[in-house]
């Protein structure tokens, strides 16, 4: 997620808010209800796959979408029915932008792959963008390969994150009047459209990726943040199970822990 942190808007990250229940600055967003006819704005139908993260700070559910990211879910379906992201944890918590997990080593320099560890390219659909709630593949970058892998993340963006600027390079890039209604109402990282994989969307639990965003972080000597959490605010994924909406209700899936 390296490229990702160089993209970051210097707007989000001067935006400062109080409250966070994780002891930061910062606090959980308020989040409108966005009325929108894109995708993934939309909610899933009976039998769309889906993924339900079980968390140390509660649950969220993503659906996915096989027909605009196949190895994206292909790799993500795989190696989560292995058990792959089980005990793992978030090693990226960065307010406004995003939180980033999916790596076995805990450090954000691993990761894998279904196909023998072999990355796989990048798959930027049309019809999905980085929207605040948008699960995204991590592109690993160095040695001979650069391409996805285990890793990824889930976008938190504030609400006013794509102010009336960007909305209006958006309109100058080709955007549709509806993304940019999108883009305005959820908030995003638009500029990462073309640079990473979307490959799924939360459709409940928002709450709780966000509250992921809050917590403390480790600073470093000369005061920068690492965002990494802190030990005592570890979060960790404890299970990973993928279903068809509607899925199995929270106390089913933990009872299958």
């Amino acid at each position: 997620m390296k490229r990702l942190a160089a993209a970051l808007c210097a707007a989000v990250l001067a935006l400062s808010l109080s409250g966070c229940s994780g002891g930061t600055s910062e606090r959980v967003p308020d989040r409108p209800a966005v009325q929108s006819g894109e995708r993934q704005f939309t909610a899933p139908a009976d039998g769309d796959l889906i993924a339900i993260f079980d968390t140390s700070l509660g649950e969220v559910r993503a659906v996915l979408y096989p027909d605009a990211a196949p190895m994206a879910v292909q790799n993500f379906v795989g190696l989560a029915r292995n058990g792959y992201y089980d005990g793992t944890i978030i090693w990226r918590s960065e307010y406004g932008f995003a939180v980033q997990g999916g790596d076995a080593t805990g450090t954000g320099t691993g990761g894998s792959t279904i196909w023998s560890n072999h990355a796989y390219p990048l798959e930027a659909d049309a019809s999905l963008k980085h929207y605040a709630g948008a699960l995204c593949a991590a592109f690993a970058s160095g040695g001979e390969e650069e391409g996805g892998n285990s890793q990824f993340y889930f976008v938190t963006a504030l609400p006013d994150s794509v102010d009336k600027t960007m909305q209006e390079e958006l309109a100058a890039n080709g955007y549709t009047e509806a993304q940019i209604a999108a883009y305005a109402d959820a908030g995003g990282l638009p500029y990462l459209d073309n640079t990473d994989t979307v490959f799924g969307q939360v459709y409940a639990g928002m709450e709780v990726v966000d509250a992921m965003a809050c917590v403390d972080t480790v600073q470093t000597e000369d005061g920068a943040d690492t965002h990494r959490p802190t030990e005592e605010a570890t979060i960790t994924i404890n299970t990973v199970t993928i279903a068809t909406y509607p899925g199995p209700a929270t106390a089913e899936t933990a009872e299958g822990e």
